[in-house]
């Protein structure tokens, strides 16, 4: 044992030894360094710093967002008049150009209302036409009335002139019969004394009391007569003005009855323009059971079948327009500060990992908070500051291999050159 103890001890010793010179060549190894090693590190450091300087000087040229995609118009098109779909040409993810028919509805429902519409025309004009006429019919009879009504004011002149001057006549005869009786009873009174005296016969005064009774009668008879044609003079003067009042109504009334005449004419117009507007919605709504669409574009959605009943305003089918694409960054109100129209962006397509050259078309009116559909009310004092994202809207320049590949919706990330 203690020989063994012994051997043990000197192994040991002689590694010890061993270890302690390879400790000590490694230290001097380390203490010797490669005369390139520093100068290969401190290249490496210059090449980063100028590398970093260099992405920083470039980048900050540049801002960039990944709160974008593609826009678009999306054109709704609905049914305009309500019926039931016979026929549907179009899938979803079809190609389709303005103009072409995309939904036929059954259209005889329409076909009779356009009959109908026709038919209210034609009696329309036929009522107009029976009803031209009768402006030159009245104006004619406008005429004749008021030459007759003339005619009768200068009867009924002459008649109140004869009946005045018979009136006169019969005034000179009471005068004339006046005069014979008072002559007759002054007669009376001569003859009377001589009577009673029998100077002159009984005979005689009998014979004159009875022309002056005789004459006396006449005078009477004469006044009533005068009396009569004062009454025709006033009769005469009633007619005559009765006469001008006619000829007075038919001279004022001529032209309202023209004027009604023209006036129901032009009713009879009004009532064709009527009747042709019906026939032209009629036209209209015929029409409208062919929807077409108004823009070129992909069927983006199909909600039309056949057999179905649509009714005015129903969606059947949703266009995209993608020759008429943009695209919408939400970029930090921080990041606009030096942005404006015009300026040269890279936009990069998720989708197609492929890289597009657009620029900025328009800048924002509002932050996307405020035109939301619940903005925030910062006056109840919960405010709480964060940074806004404003929407810019980007172009692609044209003629771009790719572009027809592009859909709204798609994720991008434009880089936008504000240098």
């Amino acid at each position: 044992m203690a020989q063994k103890t012994s051997q043990t001890l000197e192994q040991e010793d002689q590694e010890t030894h061993k270890n302690g010179d390879q400790r000590e060549e490694d230290a001097v190894g380390q203490k010797k360094p490669h005369p390139l090693r520093k100068w290969i590190i401190l290249a490496a450091i210059i090449v980063i710093a100028v590398a970093g300087l260099i992405f920083w000087l470039n980048e900050r040229n540049y801002e960039d967002t990944d709160d974008a995609f593609i826009d678009g118009h999306i054109s709704g098109i609905a049914a305009r008049v309500a019926g039931t779909i016979t026929a549907v040409y179009f899938e979803e993810d079809q190609s389709v150009k303005a103009g072409q028919d995309l939904v036929d509805l059954d259209p005889r429902d329409y076909e009779v209302a356009l009959e109908q519409a026709r038919s209210q025309l034609a009696q329309a004009e036929a009522q107009r036409q029976a009803t031209q006429p009768n402006i030159p019919v009245t104006q004619v009879t406008n005429q004749t009335q008021i030459a007759t009504t003339s005619a009768d004011v200068a009867s009924a002149e002459a008649g109140v002139t004869a009946a005045e001057r018979d009136y006169e006549a019969e005034l000179a005869r009471v005068t004339e019969s006046q005069a014979n009786s008072d002559k007759a009873q002054a007669d009376v009174g001569r003859y009377r004394p001589l009577a009673e005296k029998d100077e002159v016969p009984r005979e005689q005064f009998d014979q004159v009391v009875a022309t002056a009774k005789s004459l006396a009668a006449t005078v009477a008879a004469n006044q009533k007569t005068a009396a009569a044609a004062l009454k025709e003079v006033d009769q005469k003067r009633e007619q005559l003005a009765q006469a001008r009042q006619r000829a007075a109504e038919a001279q004022q009334n001529a032209p309202r009855q023209i004027a009604i005449r023209r006036a129901d004419v032009a009713a009879r117009d009004s009532a064709i323009n009527a009747a042709q507007a019906q026939v032209d919605q009629a036209l209209l709504n015929l029409s409208y059971c062919k929807i077409i669409s108004p823009v070129d574009g992909v069927i983006a959605k199909r909600t039309a079948e056949v057999g179905q009943g649509v009714t005015p305003g129903q969606q059947v089918m949703l266009v995209t327009q993608v020759n008429d694409l943009w695209v919408t960054a939400n970029f930090r109100e921080t990041q606009l500060r030096r942005m404006h129209p015009g300026q040269n962006v890279r936009i990069h397509v998720d989708a197609l990992s492929a890289t597009f050259d657009g620029y900025i078309e328009g800048m924002p009116g509002a932050t996307g908070s405020v035109v939301s559909l619940l903005p925030p009310e910062n006056a109840t004092g919960n405010y709480v500051k964060v940074v806004q994202r404003l929407p810019v809207r980007i172009r692609f320049r044209k003629k771009q291999k790719g572009l027809e590949r592009l859909r709204p919706g798609m994720s991008v990330e434009p880089k936008v050159r504000v240098s």
